[in-house]
């Protein structure tokens, strides 16, 4: 058994893997005529990251639905429409695919992938040398913790580490949440509030850290900022819009998953499970990647 204190815990985006490879990686059919080349691309990622040297205990979290509770917030969130069918279709493949391989596989219904992962993160976060997000979405961002919680874009190879965090968005991670409530975000349809940039807010949170310390008259921000009447004038008008919005972007830490850390540690793919998979997908060749076996 690994010690607890050596481990690094890699937590993957199965969803935003899904969409990367549809999108980033070339259409394959399968031997019945259907798509089937983001599951592959995955599947690739994730043998590669697999035989990485240190990659001991995952987990990959899925959209099962896209929508979520917020939908039930606010009814501009993001939902499923506008998702290509051979991309939808893959969702649930792509759940079996990462469970063949061996991974813990938590598929989200009432949460978003990302809650699960930020649940994952703030629950062992103490109990490992260090906690990988494998994902580079902003709203992930406010897990991070020093060099304890980062987030890593696998594709980029790039460490998102505190530092990192505020070089990129001149905040805080515990300021993410406001950062995006102003900003907003397209990608899960949260809209912010009309002049809020990037660089305006980032200064502005730097200083008062959440929208609620935010002063209505902005003689009393201490900042230069362009067009600072204006966007104090905005933020006084729909003061409850971006603290709804802020909501939309706080992830959850208390999805309820069963698993307890031990049950994280990669022990090798499912051999029945994963040639009978790239079988049907018409993979086989993957299967002499596969650096262990159950």
């Amino acid at each position: 058994m690994i010690p607890m204190a050596s481990i690094k815990l890699h937590l993957l985006d199965g969803t935003y893997e899904l969409f990367r490879h549809y999108y980033g990686a070339p259409k394959r059919l399968g031997p019945d005529g259907r798509e089937v080349g983001a599951v592959q691309g995955m599947l690739r990622s994730f043998l590669a990251l697999l035989r990485e040297d240190g990659v001991s205990h995952l987990a990959c979290a899925f959209d099962t639905v896209i929508e979520s509770f917020r939908n039930r917030m606010f009814d501009g969130y993001k939902t499923g429409e506008g998702i290509e069918e051979p991309l939808r279709q893959q969702f649930p493949l792509a759940e079996r695919a990462a469970a063949a391989l061996g991974l813990v596989v938590w598929p989200m219904r009432e949460f978003e992938a990302d809650d699960a992962l930020a649940t994952a993160a703030h629950r062992w976060a103490d109990a490992v040398d260090q906690v990988v997000l494998c994902s580079p979405d902003k709203d992930l961002a406010q897990c991070v913790r020093g060099q304890r919680v980062i987030c890593l874009d696998r594709r980029r190879k790039v460490e998102i580490d505190e530092a990192e965090v505020a070089a990129r968005y001149g905040v805080k991670p515990s300021s993410i949440p406001d950062y995006l409530g102003l900003v907003g975000d397209s990608a899960d349809g949260i809209p912010g509030l009309k002049g809020w940039g990037a660089k305006s807010t980032g200064a502005v949170l730097a200083r008062f850290e959440h929208i609620e310390a935010i002063p209505e008259n902005p003689n009393d921000w201490g900042l230069k900022v362009r067009g600072a009447e204006r966007l104090a004038a905005t933020l006084m008008a729909e003061r409850e819009a971006a603290l709804l919005y802020r909501r939309l972007a706080v992830l959850r830490t208390d999805v309820p998953l069963e698993e307890d850390l031990d049950a994280l540690e990669w022990r090798g793919a499912r051999r029945q499970d994963l040639t009978a998979l790239c079988r049907e997908i018409g993979a086989g060749g993957l299967l002499d990647r596969i650096p262990r076996w159950r």
